[in-house]
């Protein structure tokens, strides 16, 4: 599982997005139904008994104040528990339907908006960037700093590719952290804080690539470029779009860019730990900046990490992944759509072993599609799980995967910025999810 302890500098600028958001479905949730037992889809009850005591246990050391966790196999919940509070403030108990800021986790259901627009044949993925944001034509790349500690620039070699945009190699920053001097400028020039998307573009056209298109692997801004993509080509917000094409069909009814009026109260407060390991403080503010109220409509629809869901939301987003494209009769994308999204896109010649943002390491074993993480070899790459296993994670702590060899689904959910503590929760859950499963062949 790839660990995000660095993803909350994001928020900083995620914190004041803002432009008006689709209203969220008036529906009851639907979550997925549930199994017979564990056995009857090939887990075993003992052995799951491990999953839920390591997760109880990281509440009860205080590493996370509480915790969602769904675990489906074949469209069906195994489990489906919670576990210590939604807000230590007001003793509030963690509940199932309780709302978390999912914040990177927005990136996969953006790449399905854009996906969905590709099936209609309105862009190509070999097509450049600028023939749908003419403002990112011409761009220039930083290839270091002369004497005066002015950046040394060169012009690109071509225009980066929508297939670039949406795994990361088109060479864009981010302003997650401050070792690259292009990352340095994203949080300078508050390119995240962006009134609006086309605000967000603009401000990116100004700042250099970090490398030549397609040469390199850095976390970025593409995904809000995306969500820009989306809205041009639609005519819609992007929370119009997706709440017409995506969280309708799926009865997602929790799963938007604010938490619906009347649901505050449902919404788990985030919190960060203290440097030296001690108790838990809810994020009023970050670096300075004030954590983003999302009972409000943002100014913003930030593509790459606005939305807040629930484990049901997100659980039946992934299953309709997990089934190639479709849900309880609802079809999203095609099969063939979904296996182009699970299908590394990362040239030989771009393999990277970190970047400023996230500890991950790029090989024959792991690889990036489009908008999700992909397991090519998981044996070789250390894991449990089945070939194609896609994934991600937000800056808040959450995490899933869709296995499609073994046809199950994870959403794990918490809210603490910087990391969980201690070993990384999302790569125990692997673990402890397929130690528990004796019996594949059901």
């Amino acid at each position: 599982m790839f660990h995000f302890n660095r993803l909350a500098a994001a928020t900083l600028a995620v914190a004041v997005m803002a432009a008006p958001p689709a209203a969220l479905a008036q529906r009851a949730p639907a979550p997925l139904p549930a199994a017979a037992s564990p056995e009857s889809v090939g887990f075993s009850s003992k052995r799951l008994e491990r999953l839920d005591a390591a997760m109880a246990q990281a509440v009860t050391d205080g590493r996370v104040a509480g915790m969602t966790t769904l675990l489906a196999r074949h469209g069906k919940v195994v489990a489906f528990n919670t576990y210590g509070q939604a807000s230590l403030a007001d003793q509030r108990p963690m509940e199932k339907d309780a709302i978390f800021r999912i914040y990177s986790m927005t990136k996969p259901i953006t790449g399905v908006a854009l996906m969905i627009l590709f099936e209609e044949g309105r862009w190509r993925l070999d097509d450049p960037i600028s023939k749908y944001v003419p403002e990112l034509a011409d761009l220039k790349v930083m290839t270091g700093t002369d004497a005066e500690g002015q950046p040394i620039l060169e012009p690109v070699t071509r225009d980066p590719t929508m297939r670039e945009l949406m795994s990361h190699t088109a060479g864009f920053g981010y302003g997650l952290s401050e070792e690259h001097a292009v990352d340095r400028m994203f949080r300078d020039k508050r390119v995240l804080s962006s009134s609006s998307l086309q605000e967000m573009v603009e401000k990116t056209a100004t700042i250099p690539l970090m490398f030549q298109p397609g040469t390199d692997w850095s976390y970025s801004i593409a995904v809000d470029i995306q969500g820009h993509i989306v809205e041009k080509l639609t005519g819609q917000t992007l929370g119009d779009f997706m709440a017409e094409r995506i969280f309708r069909p799926l009865k997602m009814t929790d799963t938007g860019f604010q938490v619906r009026t009347g649901q505050a109260d449902r919404l788990a407060a985030v919190y960060v730990g203290a440097p030296n390991g001690g108790r838990l403080f809810e994020a009023k503010e970050l670096a300075g900046a004030p954590a983003q109220d999302f009972t409000v409509a943002p100014r913003m629809e930030s593509g790459g990490g606005g939305l807040v869901s629930t484990a049901s939301d997100y659980a039946r987003f992934a299953q309709m992944i997990a089934n190639g494209g479709e849900l309880d009769g609802v079809r999203i994308l095609a099969p063939a759509t979904v296996e182009l999204m699970g299908t590394d896109m990362i040239p030989e010649e771009a393999l990277v072993s970190s970047n400023g943002s996230v500890g991950m390491r790029f090989n024959d074993a792991v690889g990036f599609g489009l908008d999700f993480a992909v397991i090519k070899d998981p044996r070789k790459a250390g894991g449990l799980e089945g070939k194609g296993t896609l994934s991600w994670g937000g800056a808040a702590g959450t995490w899933f995967w869709v296995d499609p060899t073994n046809d199950i689904v994870f959403v794990g959910m918490i809210q603490r910025f910087g990391g969980t503590g201690g070993p990384d929760l999302g790569t125990a859950t692997r673990t402890l999810v397929y130690q528990a499963l004796v019996d594949p062949a059901k």
